[in-house]
């Protein structure tokens, strides 16, 4: 047949993208007009998915008979050796129609937003169009009919969890503050303290390191529904990752598109905050918010706004949602990165003189928060968590919930270690969380697990010349220098000030 191929798997990740490579000469390109970036249909076995095509010079790696996948389009159609798959043009996509409507500022019905979760889920949707609708959703252009809209659609086109309790607690972090890796300690605490709390995180995309990122370097968190469960039920808490599930599929198509462009779309966080909480089965979430000039949320009225659209929102999915509005001028803890962030979770766990007091506090607060909700009290659930942190309680359940989650490890060090110094003397006034999460990336975060940055100085403490402000780490010397000249270029990453605090 003309139009079929022999597969091979290309061996490119191209994370959620599937992707389809074939030659200039080949004769389907030639036939049916292929260039590269055209969206291409392949069918095998009754499965069929939408492909983007990038083209392979006449004579490289690829015969002209063959056509490679990237890793997720060989997964998503169940591809195996000595394969041959039909190719076509693929239908335009249902929902673009819908896409330009927002694009020139009409309000969106729920259909709309199924078609576009809909669409987006079988590939017919291309990145460009994808970026349109995210664009044309950025600021307040979704109102609150409209964010409840596409909660639900993203929420249903997935799998749902039901523990079967009336009460079921988690906590959420909108994000942007290097370090602040409080899920771990809270679930440990929350679940010693007899409640149910299953923690679904993710993986990072653009930063340093995501709770699950921290989490794999001691524990395993790929675990499938059934396994989940049985963690739940024997400890009463989990911290997992949510990839690994059907919940809200949707939203990590719309993350890896958003990222990058750094958009800002109160209803996208919401629907996409929303929409995996009431997918795991919780009822009572608690929502922190850190502020600061670098964060995520950048004022205080950025904050109410999104708290009071969490909050409403959360009311048609019978979710009750609680604000915790913290403190985001600079990063949390000592480490920025998988193993670094891990150490510093464990030295809160264990009790040490030289763990870090903010990530501590800020553990405490958010599991305080939880137990009041539990209890339904205001302030006495932060005296109960501190009693249960400091007994060892929350290093016993910790260990106990790894120990199901797979079994514990110890995190490990990075074996290439720079140190940057002050410039000068005086107070350290800032952090700035972008540029100080951007050096611990080149230096490999979060694909290579030890990779990060260790902090020595905090903000209002004093500095000498030439005294450490921080350790990259890396696992090889070409990523420890590529991070250290980036460091070296952007001084600005620490503002020091002369003069007292």
């Amino acid at each position: 047949m003309t139009d079929v191929l022999a597969l091979i798997p290309a061996g490119i990740d191209t994370y959620r993208q599937p992707v389809v490579y074939m030659t200039e000469d080949c004769h389907i390109c030639r036939a049916e007009g292929f260039v590269a970036q055209t969206r291409v249909r392949i069918d095998l076995r009754g499965r069929s998915i939408i492909a983007e095509l990038n083209v392979v010079t006449k004579g490289a790696w690829l015969p002209s008979d063959h056509a490679a996948l990237s890793m997720s389009a060989w997964t998503a159609l169940a591809a195996r050796e000595g394969d041959r798959g039909r190719f076509s043009h693929p239908e335009p996509a249902p929902s673009a129609s819908q896409i330009r409507a927002k694009a020139y500022g009409a309000r969106l019905t729920a259909a709309d937003f199924t078609a576009i979760v809909q669409d987006t889920l079988a590939h017919r949707l291309s990145d460009l169009e994808l970026a349109a609708f995210l664009t044309a959703c950025t600021g307040d252009r979704l109102d609150e009919a409209e964010t409840v809209a596409l909660t639900r659609a993203m929420l249903e086109a997935g799998d749902r969890l039901d523990w079967g309790r009336a009460r079921v607690l988690d906590k959420h972090c909108v994000g942007g503050l290097p370090g602040n890796r409080t899920s771990p300690i809270v679930v440990a605490i929350v679940a010693a303290a007899g409640e149910i709390i299953p923690k679904t995180s993710s993986r990072a995309i653009t930063s340093p390191a995501g709770t699950a990122d921290t989490m794999e370097v001691m524990t395993p968190v790929d675990l499938d529904e059934m396994a989940i469960r049985k963690v739940v039920e024997a400890e009463g808490g989990c911290v997992v990752w949510g990839g690994a599930l059907n919940l809200s599929p949707a939203d990590d198509h719309f993350i890896r598109i958003e990222r990058p462009l750094d958009l800002d779309s109160t209803g996208q966080l919401v629907a996409s905050i929303l929409s995996k909480k009431a997918a795991v089965g919780s009822n009572h979430v608690l929502i922190d918010m850190p502020v600061g000039p670098t964060a995520k949320v950048r004022s205080h009225v950025a904050a109410a706004a999104l708290g009071d659209r969490l909050v409403a929102v959360g009311h048609h999915f019978d979710l009750n949602v609680v604000l915790h509005v913290s403190d985001g001028s600079g990063p949390v803890g000592y480490g920025i990165g998988p193993a670094l962030e891990a150490a510093d979770v464990l030295s809160v766990l264990r009790r040490e003189a030289r763990a870090p007091q903010d990530l501590r506090a800020r553990a405490l607060d958010l599991a305080g928060g939880l137990l009041d909700i539990a209890a339904g009290t205001t302030g006495a659930g932060r005296g109960i968590a501190e009693a249960i942190l400091d007994s060892g309680a929350a290093e016993a359940k910790f260990m106990a919930i790894c120990d199901r989650q797979g079994g514990f490890h110890e995190p490990k060090e990075a074996p290439e270690r720079a140190e940057v110094l002050a410039p000068h003397g005086g107070t350290l006034r800032a952090i700035d969380n972008r540029l100080i999460a951007r050096i611990a990336k080149l230096a490999g975060a979060p694909r290579q697990k030890c990779a990060g940055v260790r902090l020595h100085a905090r903000p209002g403490e004093t500095l000498a010349p030439g005294q450490p402000m921080f350790t990259i780490h890396a696992s090889t010397k070409g990523e420890l220098a590529y991070s250290r000249a980036y460091a070296e270029l952007h001084r600005e990453v620490m503002t020091i000030a002369e003069g007292p605090p």
